[in-house]
Parts: structure tokens; C-alpha cells; sequence
């Protein structure tokens, strides 16, 4: 069983590889989460061989970010945009392999939450889920706000 128990500075998990970043549930991927997140992501490429899956909260969030350019901009760098649902937060779609190591933005990381019981699940804020799916490792997004 491997959790993330303590709180860290992504700095201090800046050698950890992701395979996969996931903005996405009710509780990670609120408007101003994807906001958050495209802030980041504006203009860039997320890493060669990572998976950026972005759910958002809800039907009228993703709506607004449609509007506003949030999404494309999402899109644009590479994120595969999934149905408003609990999809990969509560292991459903099979979206998580075995094996792969992930950065969340949402609330829970227990063994086994994302569908796979040997997935190693870092949680982080939207900021730090984008950044990490930028250089394919945890990493810090203050680096790259300007």
C-alpha cells in the first residue's frame, strides 16, 4: 500500500515521474480550477508520454469554460477532455493503469480510490497537476506563472 501522508512542497517530489495528471471531479476541477489549470497550460505542450485527462465539475462549469477559451486552451495543450462525472477520482472508466503514477487534483488518494490498486496517486493543486503534466514530473507551477 503506498499514500502520500504528509503535505510537500512539489519541490521536494521534483524527481517523481508522472505518467499521468488528472484535473477533474467535483471537487478538483471547479471553473476556477480549469482556469487555474489553463493558466499554466496557455501556449505550452504537456510532456511527450503523459496523459492529461481534465473532467470538469459540472455540465454548466464546463460550459462557461467553453465560452471563455478555458478549455481550448486545455485542449491545446494536450489534455483529453472527459465527461462532468466522477470518472477517474472514483476509479470508474478504467482511465488509471496499474502501475502508473499520477498527480490529482482531487480530495482523496487512497489505495485503490482511482481504480488501481498499485497507482501511486499524488494529490495537488490544479496549478501543480498542470505544471507536472508539462514536464512529466511533479514540479512546481510557480516556476512557470508569469
Amino acid at each position: 500500500m503506498w499514500i502520500l501522508a504528509i503535505a510537500q512542497a512539489a519541490s521536494t517530489l521534483d524527481t517523481t515521474p508522472v505518467d499521468v495528471a488528472y484535473i477533474g471531479a467535483c471537487t478538483g476541477a471547479k471553473l476556477d480550477d480549469l482556469r487555474a489549470a489553463a493558466r499554466v497550460l496557455k501556449n505550452r505542450r504537456i510532456a511527450s508520454g503523459i496523459q492529461l485527462l481534465v473532467a470538469p465539475a459540472s455540465v454548466a462549469e464546463r460550459g462557461i469554460a467553453e465560452q471563455d477559451g478555458t478549455m481550448a486552451a486545455l485542449v491545446a495543450a494536450g489534455a483529453t477532455v472527459l465527461p462532468s462525472a466522477c470518472g477517474a477520482c472514483a476509479g470508474y472508466g478504467g482511465a488509471i493503469p496499474d502501475g502508473s503514477t499520477v498527480i490529482s487534483s482531487t480530495a482523496r488518494n487512497f489505495q485503490g480510490r482511482m481504480g488501481s490498486a498499485t497507482a501511486r496517486v499524488f494529490l495537488g493543486s490544479p496549478y501543480t497537476v498542470a505544471a507536472s503534466a508539462l514536464r512529466g514530473r511533479i514540479s512546481d507551477a510557480r516556476e512557470m506563472l508569469t
